[in-house]
């Protein structure tokens, strides 16, 4: 089963994270197959991309039981691969020519949040949950909580979900601009095709224009993704991490 399927229709591109049966938690063949399968859309004539999770959850995350199964000698090379493929996906993310929608379901933790946050339109649903689950695991913060997320939110409220590992339901993260907009329970991917719609059919010099003129400033974000890969890799081979993850999977 292919780790991601693709679908372009009308102009329209939808990349859908296939893994369902580990909630889509993010490993480094789920990240290059997203990086490729950009790549590839980037060539075909969508205008605009919709991206989506198959299964229960948009994606889980870094898949925990991945990190601590990796001999602790090896895991920082593991996590290398996965903080390095996620963070190269955010870019490619962000790069992309045409405007992207996160159509998002059920439970979106850890640098999976990424995901969402790198795209330009966020469409929630019924049951979509963000939680950073970072001081529980003993994980350092990846994927764009500390870059990303305080400019969509601010900067006191991304610190304050992460310290308290607060979950934030959909109501929530509409409320606090995480999200644009809010659909019901299954008609998410409906209402992100509509938005999809609404961008397919604008100007598209002028839509080029605006996406270079608001999208987050690149260089900053790519500053502020290596300091959380640095910090990451600190953490991950640390004690904390190793007795976190062991309680976290009731090892």
């Amino acid at each position: 089963m292919s780790a991601v399927r693709i679908r372009i229709e009308d102009r329209i591109a939808h990349l859908t994270l296939n893994r369902p049966e580990r909630h889509n938690a993010l490993v480094p063949e789920l990240l290059r197959a997203i990086r490729d399968g950009l790549a590839e859309i980037r060539e075909s004539d969508a205008t605009v991309l919709i991206l989506e999770g198959s299964g229960p959850s948009f994606s889980t995350g870094g898949d925990v039981a991945g990190f601590y199964d990796t001999d602790r000698s090896d895991r920082k090379r593991y996590a290398q691969r996965v903080v390095g493929e996620l963070n190269a996906a955010l870019l490619d993310l962000l790069d992309m020519p045409i405007p992207t929608v996160a159509a998002v379901h059920g439970l979106v933790t850890g640098g999976s949040v990424g995901l969402v946050l790198a795209c330009d339109i966020a469409v929630v649903g019924d049951g979509a949950r963000f939680a950073p689950w970072y001081t529980v695991v003993g994980f350092s913060p990846d994927g764009g909580w500390t870059t990303l997320m305080p400019e969509r939110i601010g900067r006191a409220r991304a610190l304050d979900i992460q310290l308290t590992n607060r979950v934030v339901d959909a109501d929530e993260a509409y409320r606090l601009g995480l999200a644009q907009y809010r659909a019901g329970a299954d008609d998410t991917g409906t209402r992100a095709l509509d938005v999809a719609r609404t961008v397919r059919d604008a100007r598209p010099a002028s839509v080029g224009h605006t996406l270079a003129l608001t999208r987050p400033n690149r260089t900053t974000v790519v500053v502020g993704l290596e300091a959380e890969y640095q910090h990451f890799l600190e953490q991950i081979d640390s004690d904390e991490a190793d007795q976190g993850m062991a309680a976290f999977l009731k090892r």
